[in-house]
């Protein structure tokens, strides 16, 4: 039977007793964790989110508290009243309130539970649906009550922050138009406007430009963001920004300073570092994908990608001479040190890079005892001799060269240069890794649509040296934009936006929109535009990765309460489901089935 707590009130939470505590009377309150009945000594763990604490019934604890200690098992509610005593040389060094333990006086069982489904402990060996179908039970474990902690943390380190700055913490509407343009959105049926619909935001992003032109100057939201797209690892269909915008800046460093200012406090807060504004490095998009094969380097490690296409021209090695003949490129990596993996060690790294769609990967190893290639038999000592200079090899390296369209070649030397590294330990896991990549390109070509895309979105605006390049050749123009990058992961983005509205109907051209869709998607949005706008810009951090990277998850699940699994549905509570046909005709509503 639940009793009731009947006036008690907790003296602090479980984990917070230290031995300042000895002799004084108090109140805990928790989770029964541990269960130890040595038939005249009962030992129970109580926690909650703040840890554990030991409470001890012994034979200075009343009869009837004592023969009810006996009916306690794991995950019963509990609160116990006691006095708090030294453990003497029985400390539990391992825990926080190991110097102490409470003596029970009185226990009233708050509520009884059944056995649950598994331990409630870090160490237990669950299958992820068991965990994810009961997460109110997963999230008692000590470790996803830590990362959440941790994650309430953050947002208040960002509020607190942007507060200090100016900025205005005004929410933006969940309900609104559908602007098709990138992912699915979300779609809401409207019961007031039958045959019509809203869309659930994939960001705030007009909202905010459009309270820059209301005047509000700065704006910050810890916005809840929505995407229907099919998922990939580490990707949610709804997760959360810290979302910000200023007016009158021109320059991307002006926001990237602002940017930089909350970084620090973050880790430095959170992680106790020493970051300083001003410190972290920034490379241009160019050169991010020329050296690295993406816009998201890792640059904890080396294996810089090496362009060794004119080293090997007139070569007779067909997949080499082939390629350059088709206008494609020949590059590599040297994995330093790593010359004597096995054979099938290196026909492993063959798979993974065929994962990327390319036919096969070329290799040379400059053993000790001699030299093994894939395709030096094919070539000259001369060429050879080129490649190996091209690519700064010695004894003991692996050349590793892939022959493709030169975008596919780099997509893939990107994704093995962080395989390899991974696999073989080439970096420190521990060090951070921040930095900019700037200088994205304004457009890029999509040729299954036949026109051109934003590489950001339609709003970023174009620097002002390369706006002639709109009218001769748009695939060049540069935009100001600017992603911050930690350990290989995009962690946020922004641009300067534009405020002209003749430039951002030129832009909605560029990108093959006719008048009518644009007054149709962004009518309201343009019209606004019409009445003065200021310069201004922003940027977005994903809260979700920024609180997997500051606690070391690399589960995107650990770091939201309630997540959702890879079919974008909930184990617990069984959505998305089936709704009654009263709410389905309330809404002009038919469903057709897909046909098997």
């Amino acid at each position: 039977m639940a009793e009731l707590i009947s006036g008690y009130k907790r003296t602090k939470l479980c984990g917070e007793f230290r031995k300042t505590d000895i002799d004084k009377q108090v109140v805990c309150m928790g989770f029964v964790g541990k269960y130890r009945n040595l038939g005249n000594l009962i030992f129970i763990d109580v926690r909650d989110r703040a840890g554990i604490v030991q409470v001890s019934f012994d034979d200075s604890t009343p009869k009837d508290i004592f023969e009810k200690a006996t009916t306690l098992r794991n995950e019963f509610v509990v609160c116990v009243k006691g006095i708090v005593r030294s453990r003497g040389s029985n400390v539990n060094k391992n825990l926080p309130t190991g110097e102490i333990e409470i003596i029970a006086q009185d226990l009233k069982i708050l509520n009884e539970a059944e056995v649950a489904p598994f331990v409630i402990s870090d160490d237990a060996k669950v299958s992820d649906v068991t965990r994810l179908k009961y997460r109110y039970l997963d999230l008692r474990r000590p470790s996803l009550q830590k990362i959440l902690i941790m994650r309430n943390k953050i947002t208040k380190i960002t509020r607190d922050y942007l507060d200090s700055k100016g900025f205005l913490d005004i929410e933006t509407p969940f309900l609104g138009k559908s602007t098709p343009e990138g992912a699915r959105d979300y779609l809401v049926p409207s019961r007031i406007h039958p045959g019509e619909f809203y869309a659930l935001p994939q960001s705030p992003q007009l909202f905010k430009q459009l309270l820059m032109i209301a005047g509000f100057d700065r704006y910050y939201q810890i916005a809840r963001c929505f995407r229907d797209e099919d998922l990939r690892a580490n990707r949610q269909p709804e997760f959360t920004q810290i979302d910000l915008e200023m007016s009158y800046v021109e320059k991307d460093e002006d926001v990237m300073e602002l940017a930089e200012g909350l970084i620090c406090e973050i880790f430095n807060q959170c992680l106790g570092m020493d970051l300083k504004v001003g410190s972290f490095r920034k490379i241009p998009y160019a050169e991010a994908m020329e050296n690295y094969g993406s816009d998201k380097p890792d640059t904890r490690f080396d294996l810089k990608i090496k362009d060794i296409s004119k080293t090997i021209e007139g070569t007779e090695f067909s997949v080499f001479a082939n390629t350059l003949a088709n206008g494609g490129s020949v590059r590599g990596i040297n994995a330093k040190g790593l010359a004597n993996l096995t054979r099938k060690q290196i026909d492993a790294l063959a798979e993974f890079v065929k994962g990327y769609g390319v036919k096969g990967l070329a290799w040379v190893a400059l053993k000790a005892e001699g030299t093994t290639s894939s395709f030096a038999k094919f070539m000259t000592d001369e060429q050879m001799n080129n490649i190996y200079k091209a690519m700064d090899a010695e004894q003991g390296d692996l050349i590793l060269i892939i022959a493709d369209k030169t975008q596919l070649v780099l997509d893939t030397l990107g994704g093995l240069r962080c395989h390899i590294a991974d696999v073989y330990n080439l970096y420190d896991k521990s060090k951070f890794d921040f930095l900019w990549v700037t200088d994205f390109p304004m457009l890029e070509w999509d040729e299954e649509e036949g026109r051109f895309v934003a590489v950001h979105h339609p709003f970023t605006s174009c620097k002002a040296e390369d706006i002639p390049l709109l009218e001769t050749d748009p695939g060049k123009a540069r935009a100001n934009a600017y992603d911050f990058v930690i350990n290989g992961q995009e962690a946020g983005g922004g641009s300067i936006r534009i405020h002209n509205v003749k430039m951002q109907e030129k832009m909605f051209k560029l990108l093959g929109m006719s008048e009518e869709d644009i007054k149709n998607r962004f009518g309201f949005f343009v019209d606004a535009f019409k009445y003065g706008a200021p310069p201004h810009g922003g940027l977005a951090f994903g809260l979700d990765r920024l609180v997997m990277l500051v606690t070391g998850t690399d589960n995107i699940k650990d770091v939201i309460a309630f997540p959702k699994v890879q079919n974008a549905s909930c184990l617990m509570s069984e959505a998305p489901s089936p709704v009654e046909d009263k709410q389905l005709k309330e809404l002009f509503l038919d469903i057709k089935m897909p046909k098997d």
